[in-house]
């Protein structure tokens, strides 16, 4: 186990991956360095967090490690204990299921309350779905906003979708937005019957996955594409 500092230790914000790909080939080696120095960690998920770090780093001892988990079921009085080590002087890594934590990821609760006990947070870089789809759409870069789920309601959510588009026409701002995978073919349906013929929507899907695809098409072309998207994990744009 890493000896404690004379000072307080690090939280540190580390990326996974998007999908079952080896984490090496999309992670930096710094991910590993990190992996391999810390035996405190705040997990989104126990299990797939312990299987995370033996891919990054076999032989560390999984005996060894101290896992909490933050997830939507946490009560919100237990997170600062969880900060406990830091100020004890050990390094404390934050995981999220996949991409980076604190985006679109519980990870931002406790990463609030490290500022406010002045414990310094360390962001490591590593994939975030929405920015590479971002990167990739050819939209606005400049102006973009992240909705997070749209409605279940299906008029709620077809409101949303003309609210979107319409925020999106009148800021020239793109409309991120996703959906649980197996909803993904409605949810394009949906985009297809709500929004203007010549509106842009882009769909990526399995980012950084050797099944990826990404592209961006109006809704009229958008009609004639045969994509399934069935349980990928996808990230939709659109931009009016």
């Amino acid at each position: 186990m890493a000896k404690p500092k004379d000072y307080p230790g690090s939280l540190f914000l580390i990326p996974s991956i998007l999908g079952d790909n080896e984490p090496l080939e999309v992670l930096p080696i710094s991910i590993k360095g990190a992996i391999e120095a810390i035996d405190y960690y705040i997990v989104e998920n126990e299990k797939s967090a312990r299987r995370f770090i033996k891919k990054i780093s076999p032989r560390k001892s999984q005996a060894k490690l101290n896992i909490e988990t933050l997830n939507k079921f946490t009560e919100s009085a237990a997170i600062p204990t969880y900060l406990k080590p830091c100020l004890e002087g050990y390094d404390v890594g934050v995981i999220s299921d996949a991409g980076c934590p604190g985006i679109a990821d519980p990870g931002a609760e406790v990463v609030k309350i490290a500022h406010e006990k002045n414990i310094k947070v360390v962001p490591m870089v590593g994939p975030s779905s929405i920015l590479l789809a971002m990167m990739a759409s050819g939209f606005n870069g400049q102006n973009f906003a992240f909705n997070g789920y749209l409605p279940i309601d299906n008029l709620d959510r077809k409101k949303m979708i003309k609210k979107l588009e319409r925020n999106s026409k009148e800021l020239n701002q793109s409309q991120i937005f996703i959906e649980t995978p197996y909803r993904n073919d409605k949810l394009l349906q949906e985009l297809l019957k709500s929004l203007a013929p010549n509106t842009k929507i882009c769909v990526a899907c399995d980012i950084t996955l050797p099944t990826e695809q990404i592209a961006t098409k109006t809704v009229k072309d958008w009609k004639h594409a045969k994509w399934e998207l069935h349980k990928r994990p996808a990230i939709f744009i659109i931009q009016a």
